[in-house]
């Protein structure tokens, strides 16, 4: 099904995919490297829907998220996908949105081009999605701000360029008492750490970093300052609804696996697709995904037409990702023991899966989040 894709729309996809496919014969063993992450950069992935002006796609959220698709269909190493999108909706789209005429020409170019990595420095131990509460504090002084604080779970963190942190800078303000920074790696008082050694995403670092007295110059405020949580819940916006394109890549390719097996492999005398309980799986593999694509479109809709898309983006996200793992989960079931083994690229699909239920916000808070929009 072709969704109204216009011709060039749909050659772009083909394109794309079988360009990464030929890029990315396999998957990887260990992190990503910078070759692997310019071959992205090639593709257009690192700056997809940023403006031309400073080297981006220029693409709205519609056609970005069906770049991303491909990308995530077509490549074995879903951890890099979900790196570089990270990078661009987190970190680059909240530059490009907010950010000042210098800031943008310093710090895009490069973010686009794949020159540099960046990692999204929100999360901290205690503040989870609370991002009202922020340990990490940002003091004014003297042409600037000092940082202090530690932040975790930041995808791209260890091999990060540069961060995009936030900070409070007036505790008693509570939501508008956060504001948003760019952080060069290099500054004093910056200390990444090392990678974690997680579940899924195996390819893409993350890890934590402390800021000690780091100097931010008050040319690097994103935005103004108190604006913090407005412009983390924008790059949310984009994040719950673009990135999980990726997903459904993966989804896609899991069904066309799972359909060749289930023609090929035999049991009892018969293909395994001619057994009900088997095909009856496949479509539910099919229908999650086509639902969640269907929602996911409607999100990505609401915001080329400028809209703020809050609760398609929920509603979205919450069902993609609850998809990939369930999808995941049935893969693994139909291909049996050769599910379970690594290197067939099955099981890393339910271990990356389950990550989507957890990042960009808990799929219990999405579903907060379309209980306030339905006024709950």
């Amino acid at each position: 099904m072709d969704f109204g894709w216009s011709t060039e729309q749909q050659t772009r996809y083909a394109e794309t995919l079988a360009a990464v496919r030929a890029a990315f014969p396999t998957a990887p063993d260990g992190f990503y490297d910078r070759k692997d992450w310019t071959r992205l950069a090639e593709l257009g992935l690192t700056g997809a829907c940023v403006p031309r002006a400073y080297g981006g796609g220029g693409l709205g959220a519609l056609d970005t998220a069906r770049l991303l698709e491909a990308v995530g269909r077509g490549c074995p190493d879903t951890g890099l996908v979900f790196a570089t999108a990270a990078h661009l909706f987190a970190c680059a789209m909240p530059i490009a949105d907010f950010g000042s005429a210098e800031l943008r020409a310093r710090w895009l170019p490069g973010l686009c081009s794949g020159e540099l990595i960046a990692g999204n420095a929100m999360t901290e131990a205690e503040a989870g999605s609370d991002v009202s509460r922020l340990a990490v504090t940002a003091t004014p002084v003297d042409g600037g701000w000092l940082l202090n604080g530690v932040k975790t779970f930041i995808s791209n963190g260890p091999v990060a360029d540069v961060y995009v942190t936030y900070a409070t800078t007036d505790p008693a303000a509570g939501h508008f008492g956060t504001t948003a920074f760019v952080v060069d790696r290099t500054a004093p008082g910056v200390h990444p750490d090392a990678p974690f050694d997680k579940l899924g995403m195996a390819s893409c670092p993350a890890g934590g970093v402390t800021f000690t007295d780091c100097f931010v110059p008050a040319g690097q405020v994103i935005g103004e300052p108190g604006q913090g949580g407005v412009i983390f819940q924008h790059s949310m916006g984009w994040e719950r609804t673009c990135l999980f394109a990726l997903f459904l890549g993966v989804q896609e390719e899991l069904v066309d696996r799972v359909l060749a097996h289930v023609r090929q492999r035999r049991q009892f005398g018969r293909a395994l697709a001619e057994f009900q309980s088997v095909s009856n799986r496949i479509v539910e593999m099919k229908l999650r995904l086509e639902s969640g694509r269907l929602l996911l479109y409607r999100a990505c809709w609401e915001m080329d037409q400028g809209d703020p898309s809050t609760l398609w983006s929920a509603l979205s996200k919450l069902a993609v990702s609850e998809a990939a793992l369930a999808g995941a989960i049935d893969a693994v079931q139909l291909f049996g023991g050769a599910g379970y083994l690594r290197g067939t690229g099955v099981e890393a699909a339910l271990r990356d899966a389950i990550g989507g239920t957890i990042f960009s916000g808990t799929s219990d808070i999405q579903r907060w989040l379309v209980a306030a929009e339905l006024g709950l």
